[in-house]
């Protein structure tokens, strides 16, 4: 009798490639060996997640939806680690940030982005790139060109990486060079201001909710939810505290965002160009860190 096949996860990935560390086979020696333990069981659990995940109307245990949510975080994780090859330098100056001191950038695996693909494709994600019409739901802004007339609206030139689909659930943005006036998207913002929502990028800070937590702890972070639905697109669909904070429930600092920035830090994940009330923020030199954005919902008129 065969020995019971056991479960894999993306944790168990994660862990293997950090530990494979820089060397040159990390396809070979680690991914291919883990798609042949994971294939069938694995994808049916993703395509499981992405349903029970995306439905208002799921009546089963709170805790499935929970332990799917924990997955496709630490599956974004493995993401973010193998996309770090398609990203530009970090450009030196002032304190280096802080995902990158925890996970130094030389630790990890350069794949192709054939390989990136190959590797989502065999769990049942659906690549997209979307070029022209910049999107924030469907782009994450990698680097701009500014354009000399600050009113020129956003537009991709170029796609660096491909986004991809979960059915129904937006697993991952792609990322895009663009184009853009000053106010619009600013250089030196929009492209180096701290992502959110995020574990790990190469030329830019990331803030997400594993950040600061203990090894057992970091895993149980909950996975950015937005979706395409019959009746429109929703975005961080889980959120459930009010952007307008009518009673106060925003932080000191959060507050200091006008309703328009925290607006489009929830579409963006990131602030495209310096808030308005920067001087008194600077007050606090951790305050880009400390924002917790994460349960934020836009106004119903949104």
């Amino acid at each position: 009798m065969d020995e019971e096949r056991q479960p894999v996860d993306a944790y168990e990935l994660f862990v293997a490639l950090r530990g494979h560390g820089s060397a040159p086979d990390a396809f070979e020696a680690v991914v291919t060996p883990w798609l042949a333990r994971a294939s069938p069981g694995y994808p049916a659990r993703l395509a499981q997640a992405a349903q029970c995940l995306c439905d208002d109307g799921f009546d089963g245990p709170e805790t499935l939806r929970q332990d799917m949510s924990w997955e496709l975080y630490a599956l974004s994780r493995v993401s973010d680690v193998l996309l770090l090859a398609q990203q530009p330098p970090y450009e030196a100056g002032g304190e280096v940030p802080w995902a990158h001191r925890l996970h130094p950038l030389d630790q990890w695996p350069a794949l192709g982005l054939e390989q990136y693909l190959y590797l989502f494709a065999r769990l049942g994600l659906v690549a997209f790139e979307e070029t022209g019409t910049f999107d924030p739901f469907l782009h994450e802004i990698v680097e701009v060109e500014q354009a000399a007339d600050p009113k020129e609206p956003v537009r991709v030139t170029e796609v660096v990486w491909p986004g991809l689909w979960l059915g129904p659930l937006l697993f991952s943005r792609a990322g895009v060079r663009v184009r853009a006036g000053a106010r619009h998207a600013e250089r030196g913002v929009a492209d180096r201001s701290p992502l959110y929502w995020t574990f790990l990028r190469r030329h830019r800070p990331t803030v997400d909710e594993s950040h600061g937590w203990g090894h057992n702890s970091q895993w149980r972070t909950g996975f950015r939810l937005d979706l395409r639905t019959p009746a429109g697109r929703r975005v961080n669909a889980d959120g459930h505290q009010d952007i307008d904070d009518p009673e106060g429930s925003l932080g000191p600092n959060e507050a200091l965002l006008t309703p328009a920035e925290r607006c489009e830090l929830v579409r963006h994940r990131c602030l495209l160009r310096p808030p308005e009330n920067a001087a008194a923020l600077a007050a606090d030199a951790s305050w880009e860190a400390d924002l917790y954005p994460f349960n934020w919902r836009l106004p119903a008129s949104e």
